[in-house]
Parts: structure tokens; C-alpha cells; sequence
């Protein structure tokens, strides 16, 4: 029997990244709510092609970049998209001023589409004349345009429970005042049923988020409305003023930041010691961002495929009736296991976190870190007294420069962590790290590997740099500098590259859209005469006069390499001529090919040929168009 050993003891009911998998409300209902007045297109500042675009322009354009987004991202989510001070209305309430954006088929509120896309990727061009611009708030009448809409995106957040979604609304205006041109009495009927109706909404479990747009030169003025409408005062206020003061054409990241909220992941017991326990929420800053599964589908019906797994007896050929029992090697034996017996071996840890003592952070080795940490936070809506707790021991962390030794993990996957406390970091536009602990997973003794150290030998031959060596190195590294590094201006090319074409393919787009490699090197930037100076002293430096001697051996390594790389693809060539590839694909028999002879077709169209088999096929069919 043809059993991996080394998947003997992994569980199916808790995966590797279980703590990244989010517990609570794990699917979002969001609605667009888009301010359609006509100073919303009056307005226009530089974008980020350096062209002046309108402020519903810049709206429009952050929208479908995340609707794009979320339809291979999160595609279970549930988007509307509602334009207010319209001339046309179109809502549920058919209330003046509101007109609820959708396409035939799909409900107000749903999964967004590959047609919702492509149709509001063209709003702007048929806005005047289908849906239209008008002030909704005008002196000597009571409509109010601001109320309606407030109105008609809480109707359409009405399904659902609060406590198995986060319902949100995302508010686009560059108007602080909407109420401007209405005094007296009237001006604050209207301000106050329409901050009542926003505290409706939120009492009902519905968050409404601010984008103001504003240009460099005219902020945008919360304490005129908003910010009563959304509740803001203090230091919260402060740190949303903060936010209106950023530059305009920075619209698509603070939305991006809105849709990729820290979310809480699970809720553990912290157990301090015996009778002494407090409830932590935790929080996975990181999580690591994987294209979807690949689904195999029937070519003729074109239905999801239900795969089953036979065992066979390799001496008989008889269908086997029994559970198969699995074996792991040990001592040149096989040890046999059944499936009670592993679920019984591995049952180790109760899930808890438990508490086991207290080390100094000089204890703490940066490589000690085995993966992303798990940010906790405590909460008080089970175990009453947990944030005393929790602040007590943090403050003594922090005062004694101490971390927590803990063992935590599910059943099957005990670990052992260390609790760091973080403070609070605070600058004069807000909060920029909260305070609380990060648990960062610690290996065991059975994973540490000894490096063995080299050049151990002080003896004269052995290789040292010199004074000289070290001084030029300095210059290049001084020179060579990433101004404003962080990880997060990169994105994955690889990820980049599979949703651009996955994106092409659902919204049947004539091109492939181009795709911005941030990791390769600024090209520009290290031909600057200061930079290739530094660098030709480092190579005269370290080769002396034996540098062209060095080159010509590094030319025979390459040439040598690029003689083998030519073999290999003047072979694909020569065999990918035997296979009639379309009819292959067409006929799904793709999957009756060996991994070699994939790699065929992939060298030859010089597309990446590592990967799985199923990975393998995907990339030729998407190669293919199919």
C-alpha cells in the first residue's frame, strides 16, 4: 500500500493555518454609499496618473479596484453600491435622491459579479444621462437626500445577523457641511434626524465608515457634522483628522485598509493559574495570501467532480473493505497504527493557553520565531475582570522587560509560545500601535538545528576580509538604501500576475492587464554615478587586479549552465511537436499526462514549470484561454 508516512499524524480536522481562519463573523456585507452631487464633479485633483480627475471619478476608480479585489479575494462577501443627491431615484422606500446601483439577475445586495464590474467600470459615461446629478438638500423644502440614503442602505443591510457578519457602510462625500444651505430651525430638524437615523443604524450592528475627499488646500471640516453623525470625539476624533489631512490621491489605499480590517480570529481561555483564568481575543496581523484551489470540473457538464479514493490489496487486486492501517518507520520496522490509535496518540493539549513562568526578553532570539505572531487583546464579554488582569500583568512585562513562557496549540498541535508585550505607540495623528501582547510560536528542543560554524580556522590561508574590504562594503551599503522601506510596497508578483489573468478571463477583457513587479531592482536608481562608483571600488577592492580573470571564470560557469538549459529546451521543442495540446485540453485528458511531459508545453512557451500537477494543467489551460 502506497501510504506517505509523513502524512501519518497530519489531522484533516485542524490545518496547519487554523489560527488564521477567522471564528466569528467571517462574511461581510458592505454598501457603497457615493455622495452624486454636482460638486462631486466639479471638484478635481491631480490622480495618481498625474491627471486631474473629479472627485466621483476617484470614487468610482476606488470601488472597482476593490470590487475587483473582493471577487477573487472574498468572494462570499456581499456588496450594493448607492449613489445619493441623484435626479433618479431607485431604492425599496422609493425615496428622492437615491438611486441603488445594480445589473439584471443579481440581487441589491450580493456577491459582486463579473457584469456589476464591467457595467460600473462604465458609470461614469452614461451617469448624467441614466441616473444624473442633483443637490438633494435645498432651502424652503424638507428633503434630505443624506437621511434617504442612510435609510436605504440600512434596508438593504436588514438580512442577515449582526453576530454572523460585520455590516458596514463606506460613505464617499467631499462635503462636510451638507446642511449649508438651510438656517434656522429647519437646519437642525434635519441635523438631528439624520444623526438619529445614523445611530439606528448603528445600534442594529452597522458601522458607518467616513472617506472624505478633500483637496490639499480646502480640508475637509468634521466637527461641522460628521463627526456627530459617526460619533467621534477625543482622541478618536484627532485620529480621523488626521486621516482627512492625507493626500487625495492616496483614496484607493484607505480604502483598501477599510476592506482589509484586522479581524478577530478566535476567542481562548488564558489560564494564569489554578482558578485564575481570563478571556483573550486574538488577531492574525499576517496571513498568507495563497490563489484559490483549483476545482476540476466535467468537460461536458461542466459540474464540480467528487473525487473518491479506492484501496486495492497489491498482492490480489481485491477491492479492500477494511479501514487501511498506517505504518511509520522506526528502527528499520514498520510500526502499524490504525486510526483510533493516532487520534488517541495525539491527543496532547487541552487548546488553553496556559501559563508556565516568566523569562527575561534578553532569553528571546529573533530566529526563535517559528511563523507570523498572533496579536491578543483581552475582552470582558465572558470573563468579567479579564482587561484588569490582563493590564496588570502587561504593565509588569513591560516595567520588568519580561516575557510569558506558555503552552498553547489545538489537541493535535500543541505548541510552546512566548507572550510579548507591546505598548501603546501614540504620534500626533493618533494611534499607531495598540497596546497588548503578541504571542510568537517558540520550537522545541526536537527542532532546533546547531549551525556549524565556518572559517573556525586561524590559520593565514583561511579567507578574511581586510580593513579595505570593509570600508568599500560600508560605502555600498550606504549608498545603496531603500528610502521609506516597509514590507508592506511589495506585492506578490506571482499573485499579481494570476489574478490579472483571472481577471481577464471573467470580465472577457481583450488584454491581459500589466502587471508591476515592485521586486526587481530599481534599474534607475543603482546607474547613478555615486552607486556605480561605490560598487566598482568594492569589486576592485575585493579582485584587485584579478577582477577580468574572475569574470572569465564566471562566464565559463554561465556558459556552461546556459549549454544545459538550451538542451533541455531544444528536447521540449522536439517532443512538444508529438502532442496535439488543443485536443488534449478540449477532451480533459491533460490529467493522463505525466508531470514531465506537461513541462513540455511549459518550457516551450516559457512559462514557470514548478509546481504540482494540478497546478501544472491550470497553467496551460489558462495559457490556452480555456
Amino acid at each position: 500500500m502506497d501510504i506517505d508516512p509523513d502524512d501519518i499524524f497530519r489531522d484533516d480536522e485542524d490545518p496547519e493555518n487554523e489560527l488564521y481562519q477567522e471564528r466569528d463573523a467571517t462574511k461581510e456585507m458592505l454598501v457603497y454609499l457615493v455622495d452624486a452631487s454636482p460638486k462631486m464633479f466639479s471638484t478635481t485633483c491631480p490622480s495618481q496618473d498625474q491627471e486631474d480627475a473629479s472627485h466621483f471619478e476617484v470614487a468610482v476608480r476606488s470601488i472597482l479596484v476593490s470590487l475587483k479585489t473582493q471577487i477573487i479575494n472574498r468572494s462570499y462577501d456581499e456588496v450594493a453600491i448607492c449613489f445619493f443627491n441623484t435626479r433618479e431615484k431607485k431604492n425599496l422606500q422609493d425615496s428622492n435622491g437615491v438611486y441603488v446601483f445594480n445589473v439584471p439577475d443579481r440581487e441589491d445586495l450580493d456577491r459582486p459579479t463579473a457584469r456589476l464590474i464591467k457595467e460600473f467600470d462604465c458609470i461614469q459615461e452614461s451617469f448624467s444621462k441614466h441616473i444624473g446629478s442633483k443637490y438633494g438638500i435645498l432651502s424652503g423644502t424638507r428633503d434630505n437626500s443624506l437621511y434617504n440614503a442612510l435609510w436605504a442602505a440600512q434596508a438593504l443591510l436588514r438580512k442577515g445577523s449582526a453576530k454572523t457578519a460585520d455590516k458596514r457602510i463606506l460613505l464617499f462625500t467631499n462635503e462636510d457641511d451638507p446642511f449649508g444651505n438651510i438656517t434656522g430651525v429647519t437646519k437642525m430638524d434635519m441635523m438631528r434626524t439624520t444623526i438619529q437615523r445614523a445611530k439606528d443604524a448603528q445600534d442594529l450592528g452597522i458601522s458607518i465608515e467616513l472617506l472624505p475627499l478633500s483637496r490639499p488646500d480646502d480640508d475637509f471640516n468634521m466637527s461641522t457634522f460628521y463627526a456627530d453623525l459617526l460619533g467621534l470625539e477625543g482622541n478618536d476624533l484627532a485620529e480621523f483628522k488626521a486621516l482627512v489631512g492625507e493626500r487625495f490621491e492616496d483614496m484607493k489605499d484607505q480604502l483598501r485598509k477599510r476592506m482589509f480590517r484586522k479581524r478577530k480570529v478566535r476567542r481562548i481561555n488564558f489560564i494564569i493559574a489554578s482558578g485564575i483564568s481570563i478571556e483573550l481575543n486574538t488577531y492574525a496581523l499576517v496571513r498568507p495570501t495563497n490563489p484559490g484551489a483549483i476545482a476540476w470540473l466535467d468537460s461536458v457538464t461542466n459540474l464540480p467532480i467528487k473525487a473518491e479514493r479506492s484501496f486495492f490489496c497489491s498482492d490480489t487486486g481485491a477491492l479492500l473493505q477494511e479501514p487501511p492501517k498506517y505504518f511509520q518507520t522506526y528502527k528499520n520496522e514498520n510500526i502499524m497504527f490504525s486510526a483510533d490509535e493516532i487520534s488517541e496518540i495525539k491527543r496532547v493539549s487541552t487548546g488553553h493557553l496556559r501559563l508556565l513562568g516568566f523569562k527575561p526578553l534578553s532569553c528571546l532570539k529573533d530566529y526563535h520565531n517559528l511563523r507570523p505572531s498572533t496579536f491578543v487583546f483581552p475582552s470582558d464579554e465572558e470573563v468579567f475582570g479579564s482587561t484588569c488582569i490582563f493590564v496588570a500583568l502587561h504593565s509588569s512585562m513591560l516595567r520588568l522587560k519580561r516575557f510569558a513562557v506558555a503552552f498553547y496549540g489545538s489537541p493535535t498541535h500543541p505548541q510552546l509560545v512566548a507572550l510579548v508585550a507591546q505598548d501603546e505607540i501614540v504620534s500626533a495623528s493618533g494611534q499607531v500601535e495598540p497596546p497588548g501582547m503578541h504571542i510568537i510560536y517558540l520550537p522545541y528542543s526536537d527542532d532546533i538545528r546547531p549551525i556549524e560554524e565556518l572559517h573556525t580556522d586561524t590559520s593565514p590561508t583561511a579567507p578574511r576580509a581586510t580593513e579595505d574590504h570593509i570600508k568599500s562594503a560600508s560605502s555600498l551599503v550606504k549608498r545603496v538604501d531603500l528610502k521609506n522601506f516597509s514590507v508592506c510596497q511589495f506585492a506578490n508578483p506571482a499573485l499579481q500576475r494570476h489574478y490579472a489573468v483571472l481577471q481577464a478571463l471573467a470580465l472577457d477583457e481583450d488584454e491581459i492587464p500589466d502587471v508591476k513587479d515592485e521586486t526587481l531592482p530599481d534599474e534607475e536608481g543603482l546607474a547613478r554615478p555615486g552607486i556605480v562608483k561605490a560598487l566598482e571600488e568594492f569589486k576592485l577592492s575585493v579582485y584587485g587586479e584579478n577582477i577580468d580573470q574572475e569574470d572569465e571564470l564566471d562566464t565559463g560557469k554561465t556558459s556552461e549552465t546556459s549549454k544545459k538549459r538550451k538542451a533541455v529546451a531544444d528536447n521540449a521543442t522536439k517532443e512538444y511537436a508529438n502532442y496535439d495540446w488543443a485536443n488534449l485540453a478540449d477532451e480533459g485528458k491533460l490529467k493522463e499526462l505525466t508531470v514531465a511531459e506537461l513541462k513540455f508545453y511549459l518550457t516551450v512557451h516559457n512559462l514557470p514549470v514548478a509546481g504540482k500537477k494540478e497546478a501544472l494543467i491550470s497553467r496551460i489551460l489558462t495559457h490556452m484561454g480555456k
